[in-house]
């Protein structure tokens, strides 16, 4: 008997260790949940933790449940960086989806590329961004895939012959945009009257909306957040420029119209995703989505709804081990080959063509909707 609570202490022991096996497959979210790039951050938080209910509730992952470890990285280079090196080296998570704006990815990235930790970016556009390494994975569709169809939709329905240009030149997101954009009216020899720019913080535009006004285009494009693209609006109409707006995808917020309100009528945007895709996956997403949260996803929410279902497919191939190492690794292999058909469409992955020669990451293969902003609200466009 003197050897009972040994015997039970073994068997606690054991009990617990299968408990361990059995324990929350730590994913790491680092998002702006404050600050500027929140408008975008928290709709992409939301669509996290609504995938990780579902995928929960069904079983979770071959038996493990998904534990989001949620950091605020704020939209910030440098945050970004503190952050991820918390959820990799100090929480030990699996793999890390963010941050939120491309310059962050940036600075942050290769953090997680040295530590070979998957990092997923569900926001990030800007080219280059899979440059950084063979860990770095995104399902956001660059800018480079979405802005031509834009462009030549605007073109053709506005039978547009000139166009001015307004971007934020010390932003990663935005710059890289403008470059997309420059090529892109280039490609397509639609003249540019003006190009004009700004930086990040600026409120009052009205000296380049002057110009880009006297230079009488007949659309102006704007590689810009939606901050600053909805009071680049206001200020436009103020000034009596009265022609329709292109925009990325920093245009793809419910801030746009909160600012904006009717300023941006009949601007043209492109997305990977439409809140009026007749799919029944989207449909019951937009559904519980709103259930929860009291209010209509965005593009961001859906992405960063996608990507945690891409990450499911991927570790359903995976025997995790408990070896944190080995097991990032196995993720890190078994993601390009992992497909889904989500609310933002057929999904599937394409390898990185990097600029530098090295092994890249991974990039999105997906095609874009387009929209026209009707009545204050993102509308699908019908060419008919």
């Amino acid at each position: 008997m003197r050897f009972l609570p040994k015997t039970l202490a073994l068997v606690s022991a054991l009990a617990c260790a299968g408990l361990a096996q059995a324990a929350d497959i730590k994913i790491g979210v680092a998002e702006a949940l404050t600050g500027g790039a929140a408008q975008y951050g928290v709709s992409i938080r939301n669509g996290f933790q609504l995938a990780a209910e579902e995928i929960n509730a069904k079983g979770g992952i071959n038996g493990n449940k998904i534990q989001l470890v949620i950091e605020d990285e704020q939209g910030k280079k440098e945050e970004g960086i503190n952050v991820f090196k918390k959820l990799i080296f100090q929480d030990k998570v699996l793999m890390v989806f963010g941050p939120t704006l491309s310059n962050s990815m940036f600075a942050a990235g290769p953090v997680a590329n040295a530590a070979k930790t998957v990092v997923f970016g569900t926001s990030n556009t800007a080219n280059g961004i899979t440059d950084i390494g063979p860990y770095v994975f995104r399902n956001s569709v660059m800018e480079s895939d979405v802005l031509p169809v834009t462009v030549a939709t605007a073109t053709k329905h506005y039978k547009l012959k000139k166009v001015a240009v307004i971007y934020g030149n010390d932003d990663a997101f935005t710059k890289s945009g403008y470059d997309v954009f420059k090529k892109v009216l280039e490609d397509q020899k639609l003249p540019v009257t003006t190009t004009e720019t700004y930086v990040k913080g600026d409120v009052d535009f009205k000296a380049q909306l002057t110009k880009i006004k006297a230079s009488n285009p007949d659309a102006v494009v704007c590689s810009c957040l939606a901050e600053e693209a909805a009071n680049i609006m206001l200020q436009a109409r103020g000034l009596g420029l009265k022609v329709p707006f292109i925009g990325g995808n920093g245009f793809n917020s419910p801030k746009l119209f909160e600012i904006s309100k009717l300023a941006g009528e009949g601007t043209f945007v492109g997305s990977p995703w439409s809140n009026t895709n007749p799919a029944p996956v989207n449909k019951a997403f937009v559904a519980a989505y709103e259930k929860k949260f009291g209010g209509e996803p965005n593009q961001f929410a859906a992405q960063g709804y996608d990507a945690l279902y891409i990450a499911a497919a991927a570790l359903k191939d995976v025997k995790l081990t408990g070896d944190i190492n080995a097991d990032r690794e196995a993720l890190k292999n078994a993601l390009p080959k992992a497909t889904i058909s989500g609310v933002t469409g057929p999904f599937k992955f394409r390898p990185a063509v990097t600029k530098n020669g090295k092994p890249g990451g991974w990039d999105a293969d997906q095609k874009p909707f387009i929209y026209l902003v009707k009545g204050g609200k993102f509308t699908l466009y019908d060419a008919k």
